[in-house]
């Protein structure tokens, strides 16, 4: 068995006695990040074996003293390089969209104000939320005589190569997901980069790269060298940092009884393994002594998602409304439907009005893909399948839609359809009345419910969490009494986002083995 590219949370729960219940099983782990001294001690002393791409020399400069603004530092830097050094593109590592935003506008400003010579310098945004085919820039070579600057989140998390990186502007932070489970809340939290991963992330763009055209690199730190010295060895493992809801179902549908003393690569800790067990509990995966329940836990388990949404699939099936919660599970499991460019912000948000319904985010998602797949299949049935795709991409374009995004929707929705109708549930839709579909996700999402208080903001029923709708919601500022939504979110504040309204009364009416208790 080959496993690639492990994250830290799928090796967490690899178990090591299927050696001895089968044949001896050859389990190769392979990860250009993972912490291999762990993963031998795990299995017993295991063989590591290192791969050492064909390395150039990469100069290390650090500060003298720590900086206290870091956006500021990384512009200092950007223009140093751009004045001062060869030939070459340069790399810098920030935190996340805003950020890079901020940084590519005082960018151009900056250039603005310099001698024409000195304007010779491209910038190049790369994140997640990107639509692919702005992404691609950051692939394409510069113009002859520019430096090609590129601004970019945490690459090493992509997997991707991007050729003629020569300066690496490094701040040493990173924004990752932390996942709190008594409050029931991740939070987008910024926090150093582990040592291990500084050495990998950076001086792998100074290597020979996939085509070995690369040559001699610069990494400019922006911390003193003591500050490096003092990194942790390696980043906390995800399975320590998520819900493990999905986790423990998995380990359930495994026959493993004892979720508190499994033998974990890295043990999470026992708050978050009681939280998901309760989760699961109430979700009805697991019965009184903590078995999965039949049918609803063992059909949850053959599903490849999220708990929540495997078990709003099963009871959509009941409701008559399975076509419009794969639609809205598929959606919601692909990243950053929409984009909202800052120097089109508000042509972004007219475009999106057009697919916006009044009862919220699910049934808005509802409606971009639908008329997604109209166009596709009217445009399958008229013309050949590669001006069919340049039609999608100007489709998206024009409607300032991630492309790439919703591609993957279709894909997960291809997916578990093809899960639900093994299963034998019963595929139907609510059609235009979309009532059964909202009761539908209480029912489901109940956990994830919020009401509105006096001052405007939200009280999550579950948590107690005082939280704000996100401003990219719909119902922004329609300020429903009572709410549905599918996270809750810590950044600069607590948000709620993906939501629907619904009507209080249906809590206690639908999910009476939770709301009954908390009167």
């Amino acid at each position: 068995m080959l496993l690639d590219k492990d994250n830290g949370q799928n090796g967490s729960s690899l178990r090591k006695d299927h050696r001895k219940k089968s044949s001896p099983l050859k389990l190769i782990i392979m990860s250009a990040s993972l912490d291999a001294r762990t993963f031998s001690e795990y299995f017993g002393g295991a063989k590591a074996v290192h791969i050492q791409g064909r390395q150039f020399p990469v100069d290390i400069f650090y500060t003298r003293h720590p900086k206290t603004d870091y956006v500021d530092a990384a512009l200092i830097t950007i223009f140093q390089v751009h004045q001062d050094e060869a030939p070459g593109d340069i790399l810098v590592f920030l935190t996340g969209q805003e950020e890079i935003d901020a940084v590519e506008r005082l960018i151009k400003e900056r250039l603005s104000k310099l001698p024409q010579e000195y304007q010779r310098l491209q910038v190049v945004p790369i994140y997640a939320a990107l639509p692919s085919e702005q992404q691609m820039r950051a692939f394409a070579p510069a113009p002859s005589g520019f430096h090609k600057v590129i601004l970019a989140t945490n690459i090493a998390e992509t997997s991707i190569t991007i050729p003629g990186i020569k300066y690496v502007i490094d701040p040493g932070l990173v924004k990752a997901r932390s996942y709190d489970p008594g409050k029931g809340m991740e939070s987008l939290i910024v926090f150093d980069f582990a040592r291990r991963v500084v050495q990998i992330d950076y001086l792998h763009f100074g290597n020979s790269g996939r085509a070995g055209r690369e040559g001699p690199g610069k990494c400019f730190r922006l911390y003193p060298e003591n500050e490096f010295e003092k990194l942790e060895d390696s980043t906390m493992p995800e399975i320590k940092r998520c819900n493990l809801s999905n986790v423990i179902l998995q380990l359930k549908a495994l026959g493993v009884d004892d979720i508190l003393g499994f033998d974990f690569i890295e043990k999470p800790s026992r708050t978050a393994i009681v939280k998901s067990l309760e989760q699961l509990f109430l979700l009805g995966a697991l019965t009184d002594d903590c078995q999965l329940s039949d049918p609803v836990g063992l059909q949850m388990a053959r599903l490849p998602l999220d708990p929540v949404y495997a078990k709003a699939l099963i009871l959509a099936s009941q409701f008559n409304c399975l076509e419009e919660m794969l639609i809205a599970v598929a959606m919601l499991s692909a990243e950053s439907i929409f984009y909202f460019p800052r120097d089109k912000y508000e042509e972004a948000r007219t475009a999106a009005k057009s697919f916006a319904s009044p009862e919220g985010d699910h049934i808005t998602l509802i409606n971009v893909f639908r008329a997604a797949t109209d166009l596709l299949e009217k445009r399958t049935i008229e013309i050949n399948k590669m001006k069919n795709e340049k039609d999608f991409r100007k489709w998206c374009k024009e409607n300032f839609i991630n492309s790439r995004s919703l591609r993957h929707a279709r894909d997960i929705h291809r997916q578990i359809q093809g899960h639900v109708q093994q299963m034998g549930l019963k595929l139907a839709s609510c059609g235009e009345d979309m009532l059964q579909f909202r009761r539908c996700l209480v029912a489901s999402f109940f956990l994830n419910a919020a009401v509105k208080q006096p001052d405007g903001t939200y009280r999550a029923l579950a948590s107690g969490q005082v939280v704000q709708i996100h401003p990219s919601s719909v119902l922004f500022r329609k300020k429903p009494e009572c709410i549905i939504f599918n996270e809750l979110i810590q950044t600069n504040n607590k948000y709620v986002r993906d939501l629907t309204r619904v009507d209080n009364l249906w809590l206690t009416e639908l999910a009476p083995q939770f709301y009954a208790m908390q009167n």
